[in-house]
């Protein structure tokens, strides 16, 4: 009888109180994101140097040396706009992989709902993507992007890339406290994923016999439908991609489907994250 009763006195995931709930989460994600670039000469802009040297090594090779983008309208914006994106779900991701680790003093030492941690993770490198999303901004509009009614779509976009984002660190923070190995794992699938994904490159250069199927991967729908929307409304869109609006659903399934999933097994997992540290 003794064991539900200290089950029940475990820390769990979200805690009783919602408001200290939010209150933990901005809290850490600010001072996090404040201190990331504490004492360094150019401080917050470190934030956007990084993806932009990443962008300009990226666009010369590809603009100028292979010539792969010379057949896409904006191809530098689109590039740009891919790399911001994938820089804040590979950022989401991996920080929140070792977010429990990282933290295990303050795990072992207060309690405190344990869901504070990656999703303290996920705000922080959202912070970082507006700054970045401002960059983007000013090169499409130097670029001949003009604001288009699509535009009203980013926010959904850049919102359904943040559930997949925080549903994947949810499900690898609760999962890396047990098995170690999952790091490198991760790092493997990262690569995987970003040379797989439409980034370096849009969608309608997969071949065209799987064209539909990679073209409905999470990440592919939403790079693909950020170009339509936010950069050429001549380009395909993500329907027009996968084969049809309802195999929409498909992508958008994975999405929830994993944030669920994340979800469930962090919630479980969250009463002996200490004691598994």
């Amino acid at each position: 009888m003794t064991a539900p009763h200290v089950e029940s006195h475990r820390p769990s995931a979200m805690g009783n109180d919602l408001r200290r709930f939010v209150d933990l989460t901005r809290t850490l994600a600010v001072t996090d994101f404040k201190l990331r670039y504490f004492g360094s000469f150019l401080g917050y802009l470190w934030s956007l140097i990084r993806p932009l040297m990443f962008f300009g090594v990226i666009y010369l090779v590809f603009s100028h040396v292979a010539k792969l983008g010379s057949d896409v309208e904006y191809y530098a914006v689109y590039l740009l706009t891919s790399i911001v994106l994938w820089t804040f779900f590979a950022e989401t991701t991996n920080g929140a992989l070792r977010s429990l680790i990282n933290r295990e003093n303050l795990l072992r030492k207060i309690r405190f709902p344990r869901l504070v941690i990656p999703l303290s993770v996920s705000l922080t490198a959202f912070f970082n993507l507006t700054v970045n999303l401002g960059a983007v901004l000013v090169l499409a509009l130097a670029s001949g992007v003009r604001p288009q009614l699509g535009w009203l779509e980013v926010p959904v976009l850049v919102a359904l890339l943040f559930v997949l984002a925080t549903g994947v660190g949810m499900l690898l923070s609760a999962l890396y406290v047990r098995f170690r190995d999952l790091e490198p794992i991760w790092d493997v699938a990262l690569q995987i994923l970003f040379y797989g994904s439409p980034i370096l490159y849009v969608a309608s250069k997969y071949p065209d016999s799987v064209q539909h199927q990679l073209s409905a991967s999470p990440i592919a729908a939403i790079f693909t439908q950020m170009r339509k929307a936010f950069i050429d409304s001549s380009a395909p869109s993500a329907a027009e991609m996968v084969g049809g609006t309802p195999r929409l659903l498909l992508p958008l399934g994975v999405i929830f489907g994993v944030f669920a999933l994340g979800w469930w097994v962090f919630n479980r997992e969250a009463p002996r994250i200490a004691e598994n540290l």
